[in-house]
């Protein structure tokens, strides 16, 4: 049974990236392949999820598109204000049941009285 790729599969996150990589620079698989100093059918297989390329192999498939690549390091957040992401979110659905459900068709506050805009001499 072939297994379905999550959002955050990272085989799927590669083969994705590189199949817009191609799409954009407006290349064929073949020129791609030549470009890279890879075979088409190798850059197929990248493209659909069956082989996952090395790092520079990846690198150089990419350069190949014109296209570049910058590492940016984040945390992920586990905790904020020393609770517990899913107490958080817990904590904020609790919050949202104490919210009306339907919005009153007339409005229950005095309306703001119209201001005069200063006339320019």
């Amino acid at each position: 049974m072939q297994q379905t790729a999550t959002p955050l599969d990272p085989t799927q996150q590669v083969a994705d990236l590189l199949t817009n990589a191609r799409t954009q620079s407006g290349l064929s698989l073949r020129e791609l392949a030549g470009l890279a100093g890879t075979s088409h059918p190798t850059l197929s297989a990248y493209e659909h999820g069956r082989k996952v390329p090395s790092a520079t192999t990846l690198l150089r498939i990419l350069a190949a598109c014109n296209f570049t690549v910058d590492f940016r390091l984040t945390r992920r957040i586990r905790h904020a204000d020393g609770l517990d992401r899913g107490e958080e979110l817990r904590q904020a659905l609790l919050l949202a049941e104490q919210f009306p459900m339907r919005v009153s068709k007339t409005i229950d506050t005095p309306a703001f009285p119209a201001r005069s805009l200063p006339h320019s001499a």
